[in-house]
C-alpha cells in the first residue's frame, strides 16, 4: 500500500501523478487537488478545471483575469 503524501491514509488503490520531474502519491482527486491545483491570482480559489494563464499569471477564469488586469480574455459558456 501507498501513502497518500497530503493526507497520510494508506491506501491499495493510492495512484501517482508525474510532473515537472517530480512523482507524488495520493488517495483521492481531493488530495491531489489540494496539493497540485494552481491557486487564481485574484480570488484566491483552487483552480481545478481549465482556468486561464496570461504573461506567467493563473486565474480561475476570464473575470478574474479581466478584475486583475489581463486584456482580451473570454470565458465561452
Amino acid at each position: 500500500m501507498a501513502q497518500c503524501e497530503v493526507c497520510g491514509n494508506e491506501y491499495a488503490m493510492a495512484f501517482t501523478v508525474e510532473a515537472q520531474g517530480a512523482v507524488h502519491v495520493f488517495d483521492s482527486f481531493e488530495c491531489a487537488i489540494h496539493r497540485m491545483a494552481p491557486i487564481c491570482e485574484h480570488c484566491e480559489v483552487k483552480i481545478a478545471g481549465h482556468g486561464v494563464e496570461t504573461d506567467g499569471h493563473f486565474y480561475c477564469g476570464a473575470h478574474c483575469a479581466r478584475t486583475a488586469g489581463a486584456k482580451g480574455l473570454v470565458d465561452h459558456v
